[in-house]
């Protein structure tokens, strides 16, 4: 109990400390996307993942707080899938490399003694589901940060609740850590957390929860994992509808996020931000008392009903500009542009 409150502060301040000594190198090197108008440095990630197994493995050396059975090589795969996601940081990879790479790691570490073969499949299926939706939610300042701290208490809740003290402080860790990085991306955000982060946030989340879960019946697991993760998947089912709608390709960035259209409908960044971690608290209070038996597993209908109204009623505000009608080529205008082009 102490070693996991040290563990947890001094995740904290070092979080804070690396993020704030790494935006002036990641700003000199080009490590930026373009965010609202504006170059975000991207290297937050690379503070958190770092300070997230610098601690948990301190911890395990020590013998203070072993990590656990399978736990340390969960580390081992989710630090692996932030260098994946540093290299797409730096050199912008394709989606498709990081859906394999992702997918590769998840299915080293899935325990399919416990969950069996066909649960398994469909467990890294959810993991890799879950990791890129946390990339998608790295969309506006303080979303992922925001979401990831409460989805981290949820997921240490449920795997306290099953004895698994090593796992439970790796997740107040990352908690931890992802709360120190908030305070340089919670708007204006000052560095992102970048595809490093972001992935490395959503896999370790996601494969955290099915170790919790690992034995049970798939009906009864669906009744807490689906909980943990509702804004992220309302995240992604509101781009997908609303690309397909609209005839734009599913891997075109676009402002028709969560945070996106909220900022449409007058919030500004940060009460969208507060807006969409009331809704992750009330998610990942659902999917902590359905673990614990404190409620029925009927309550996720709820949750699932709630993913509805949000993604439908949200979908109604418009998120893309009327497009471009470019002039036919015989027109007043394009016969003026040749003629300045070819003097």
């Amino acid at each position: 109990m102490l070693y996991g409150i040290a563990a947890a502060t001094a995740a904290l301040l070092l979080a804070a400390l690396f993020a704030a000594l790494l935006r002036v190198p990641a700003l000199r090197a080009g490590i930026v996307e373009r965010r609202r108008q504006r170059p975000l440095p991207l290297l937050g990630g690379a503070a958190v993942v770092v300070v997230t197994c610098l601690v948990a493995w301190a911890g395990e050396w020590t013998r203070v707080a072993p990590l656990g059975e399978g736990v340390a090589q969960l580390l081992v795969a989710a630090a692996c899938v932030a260098a994946l996601g540093l290299v797409a940081d730096v050199w912008r990879l394709r989606a498709r490399v990081l859906v394999a790479g992702t997918a590769v790691a998840a299915a080293c570490v899935v325990p399919y003694e416990e969950t069996g073969v066909a649960a398994g499949i469909l467990a890294v299926l959810w993991i890799v589901f879950v990791s890129l939706a946390f990339r998608a939610l790295d969309h506006a300042d303080g979303v992922a940060g925001t979401v990831g701290v409460l989805t981290a208490f949820g997921a240490g809740a449920c795997a306290a609740a099953e004895v698994m003290d090593g796992l439970a402080v790796l997740l107040s860790v990352l908690a931890a850590a992802l709360t120190g990085f908030l305070m340089h991306n919670w708007p204006p955000a000052r560095i992102g957390l970048g595809a490093c982060g972001s992935l490395f946030t959503g896999f370790l989340l996601a494969n955290a929860a099915v170790f919790t879960r690992a034995g049970y019946a798939i009906g009864t697991s669906v009744g807490v994992l689906f909980p943990l993760t509702a804004v992220a998947t309302a995240d992604v089912l509101l781009v997908v509808l609303s690309r397909r709608v609209a005839g734009r390709s599913l891997l075109r960035s676009g402002p028709d996020h969560l945070a996106h259209r909220l900022r449409r409908l007058g919030l500004r960044a940060p009460g969208a931000c507060v807006l969409l971690g009331i809704l992750a608290f009330c998610s990942v209070s659902v999917g902590v008392l359905v673990d614990g038996g404190w409620t029925g597993e009927g309550a996720v209908l709820w949750v699932g009903g709630g993913v509805l109204v949000v993604v439908l009623g949200l979908f109604r505000v418009p998120a893309y500009g009327p497009r471009r009608r470019m002039p036919p080529p015989t027109s007043p205008q394009v016969r003026a542009q040749l003629r300045v082009r070819n003097g």
